[in-house]
């Protein structure tokens, strides 16, 4: 079983990095238009602020997860690094149950705020509704939390699990 859940966040991994970088791609083809637009055609287009605004959301949700899952995510580990191996243990397992809570908080949270604002538009994009733009967030936090998972009962994920060889070294 401990295999199959690997396995399955592997994939959630892979699809997590995948949308991050196509969204910041298209971030990288966008914003030249809207410098062409603005500078050359002395124009500026309405949508590609916007556009990148809402990639961002996207970006920041399902890239966060990602590197969390691999251990690129910001910590601050001074403190810890100093404390015997047994306090450390223990000091680990109280952050993954703080980012559990952050993951459960941002899925409720998130959802609710999908919900409230499903039938809204975004002016530049009126066939978008406001909380598909959202929906990053109740998606990056289910993923986060199902990663959070995998670490409390099979471990850190090892460099074989991760596709781009970026996992640190320990």
């Amino acid at each position: 079983m401990a295999k199959l859940y690997r396995k399955a966040m592997d994939v959630a991994y892979f699809i997590s990095v995948l949308i991050a970088g196509l969204s910041l791609v298209a971030i990288s083809a966008i914003m030249p238009w809207a410098v062409f637009t603005r500078y050359v055609l002395n124009s500026a287009a309405s949508w590609p602020e916007t556009a990148a605004v809402l990639l961002t959301v996207v970006i920041t949700f399902f890239g966060a997860a990602a590197c969390y899952r691999i251990g690129l995510h910001m910590s601050v580990t001074v403190a810890a690094d100093t404390f015997p191996p047994r306090m450390r243990r223990v000091t680990d397992l109280i952050v993954e149950i703080m980012m559990a809570i952050i993951a459960v908080f941002m899925l409720i949270y998130g959802y609710k705020l999908c919900e409230a604002t499903w039938n809204n538009t975004i002016a530049e994009f009126p066939w978008l509704r406001v909380g598909i733009a959202y929906s990053p967030i109740p998606v990056g936090g289910l993923i986060t939390l199902l990663f959070i998972i995998e670490r409390l009962t099979i471990g850190q994920p090892h460099a074989e699990a991760d596709p781009h060889g970026a996992l640190p070294v320990e």
